[in-house]
């Protein structure tokens, strides 16, 4: 009897990510696109008499919503740890770009996870197999099937094998100036640029402290601190600009 393919499929992928699961079905369901969800397409058509709840749909959706919080936890600390004198700004500015979808999807195209998602017909004619949207949702899905299977430290080991060496080059180039970067941002909308302010200043004359806000229009503020009014905005610019690219107002 022949070996069935979507099982040797799985295999080789396990061997990849460096993990051999106690449960392959999480790293199935971390491979489903919502186009290939039979439930979710007889969800669609069919009326259901029984008042029994459906069965839970098993595409990666729930499993992308878990690896993007494990993947940022991961990152996070792990750029605490490479960096630690860089400012919280800093900080934030390496973290996005890290696992902004551009780069997950590099990282999914690394690991040949495109030919392992399952699609609809019509979404792998599109070319859904290469798009970096479900390929950045895959990644993030199976981050979390690593971290329910084989917990925390298996999730890190993975994150930190194939995200460490790009510590020293795209992120690095991210985090040069935060305030050039955001002044950047908003000129790309039409936006003027960024305002500061000092809200205060404490400490000897040889030793102050300031703490700056700063704003884009009339959006909400963000403040940074430190031994300069450089440094204090540049980590005020940082937070601003984490929180935009992070979609939130």
């Amino acid at each position: 009897m022949s070996a069935d393919p979507r099982r040797a499929a799985l295999e080789q992928l396990q061997k990849a990510l460096g993990h051999k699961f106690a449960d392959p079905r999480l790293l199935e369901e971390a491979l489903v696109h919502p186009s290939a969800n039979p439930r979710r397409s007889r969800a669609k058509s069919a009326r259901q008499k029984s008042t029994e709840a459906a069965p839970a749909l098993r595409d990666y959706n729930r499993l992308e919503f878990i690896g993007d919080r494990v993947l940022g936890l991961v990152v996070a600390t792990l750029l605490a740890e490479r960096f630690p004198q860089a400012e919280a700004g800093e900080l934030a500015l390496r973290y996005n770009a890290l696992v902004k979808q551009e780069s997950l999807a590099k990282l999914a195209q690394s690991l040949g996870l495109g030919d392992f998602i399952q699609l609809s017909r019509s979404e792998r004619d599109s070319g859904g197999a290469s798009k970096p949207a479900i390929l950045a949702d895959a990644c993030e899905a199976v981050v979390a099937a690593l971290y329910l299977d084989g917990g925390l430290k298996t999730a890190e080991r993975f994150v930190r094998r194939h995200m460490e060496p790009l510590f020293d080059n795209f992120a690095a180039s991210a985090a040069k100036d935060a305030k050039t970067a955001l002044q950047e941002w908003a000129a790309a909308r039409g936006l003027a640029a960024p305002r500061y302010e000092v809200v205060s200043q404490e400490g000897p004359p040889h030793e102050p402290h300031f703490t700056v806000s700063v704003r884009l229009g009339n959006g909400e503020p963000e403040s940074g601190q430190g031994g300069s009014k450089r440094t204090a905005e540049q980590e005020a610019a940082g937070r601003l600009l984490a929180r935009l690219e992070s979609g939130t107002p």
